[in-house]
């Protein structure tokens, strides 16, 4: 399904005093046929502002991208009910006979033990088995790192717990297109990551099984990752070539996370089709001694909305939880395309989208 945000240019006034202006700001919205009313209350409500006596919105333009998550927005479901009995989603990549996952390591090799013409002299006449061997690097494909790849003393595969990698509920931190490549406290901090898996988005396994791949890869950084580590996160994973900068010897990602026990996923893909948050994820490892790292099957499981999240608009003169879309007036939406009227509140006409009234329902 596709999904959609605005962007717009922000100013407000505070009936306290005080103002605040934003350029390009942008927030996930439910429809393409939102009007401004509902983008301001989106506004408001993400950034949680008191006291706001005029908003003036201009260069409004709504487009179709992923949402990221904002706060009271579409695919905020905190405030919603939501079961495990949506469908699975693949996120892993397949692994074929000499594929390269990561340079300098060898592909995987698949060769027959017993071929099924032998086998046939073992069983009954039209009785056949394949009997193969497969040798490979564990970081092939997707795969998942346990304390022990980064510490001879740290939990090998057969001793990472379910807990850790299985029907983990998610929050994804979506970075594609950013333009730094390092995933900072920043892209962070507004995500509750407690006991969740922590899926960063970078868009780079569009590249995987390219020479580009490896070329300007995102990672996460050295702060990042004790921000994670610090909020007890139990999984991260990564669709990129390394959650640390390949260029980086010392590893700072690698060895925050697995000395906090933390399971490290990398080479995800197809996290586009996961919501901010409310999917389960799995990754579960096979039970190896003395191994550190082997490629997973990693799926998740999407969420069904059993009761919507309350979308903040304003009707009749009264801020009201309802449904999406959020009214008539849809501003222009399109590439390269803006709103050339300003959208102006204030306090001397009828009660603002943003008003501190509390909410109530319909």
């Amino acid at each position: 399904m596709t999904e959609y945000r605005a962007s717009f240019d922000a100013a407000i006034r505070f009936s306290n005093g005080g103002d605040l202006t934003a350029h390009g700001f942008r927030v996930d919205v439910p429809s393409p046929d939102i009007d401004q009313d509902g983008i301001a209350a989106l506004f408001v409500a993400s950034l949680g502002l008191l006291m706001t006596e005029s908003v003036e919105l201009s260069n409004v333009t709504v487009f179709a991208e992923p949402h990221k998550g904002t706060r009271a927005g579409p695919s905020d479901h905190r405030g919603g009910d939501l079961a495990a009995g949506g469908r699975l989603v693949e996120l892993s990549h397949v692994i074929r006979a000499g594929m390269i996952t990561y340079p300098g390591l060898p592909g995987p090799e698949i060769t027959p033990y017993l071929t099924r013409e032998a086998s046939r002299a073992q069983y009954a006449p039209g009785t056949e088995f394949a009997f193969d061997r497969l040798t490979l690097a564990g970081n092939t494909g997707t795969y998942l790192h346990a304390p022990y790849h980064r510490y001879s003393g740290g939990a090998d595969l057969s001793a990472i717990p379910l807990a850790r990698t299985a029907g983990l509920p998610a929050v994804l931190a979506r970075v594609a297109g950013a333009r730094q490549r390092g995933i900072d406290v920043g892209a962070l901090a507004a995500l509750d990551v407690r006991g969740r898996a922590v899926l960063l988005h970078t868009g780079d396994a569009a590249r995987f099984g390219t020479a580009a791949y490896a070329d300007g890869h995102h990672f996460l950084t050295r702060a990042g990752a004790a921000w994670l580590a610090g909020h007890d996160a139990v999984l991260v994973g990564i669709d990129a070539l390394n959650i640390d900068d390949a260029a980086d010897g010392e590893r700072p990602a690698h060895a925050l996370l697995l000395a906090a026990g933390i399971p490290v996923v990398e080479h995800l893909t197809g996290l586009e089709q996961l919501p901010p948050t409310g999917a389960w994820f799995t990754a579960v490892p096979l039970r190896i001694e003395g191994l550190g790292t082997i490629p997973v099957r990693a799926f998740a499981r999407l969420p069904v909305l059993l009761r919507s999240h309350p979308a903040i608009a304003w009707r009749n003169g009264t801020l009201v939880w309802c449904g999406s879309p959020y009214g008539s007036g849809p501003a222009r939406r399109g590439p390269g395309s803006a709103e050339n009227t300003t959208a102006r509140w204030s306090s001397g006409s009828a009660r603002p989208p943003w008003a501190a009234r509390r909410p109530r329902r319909p």
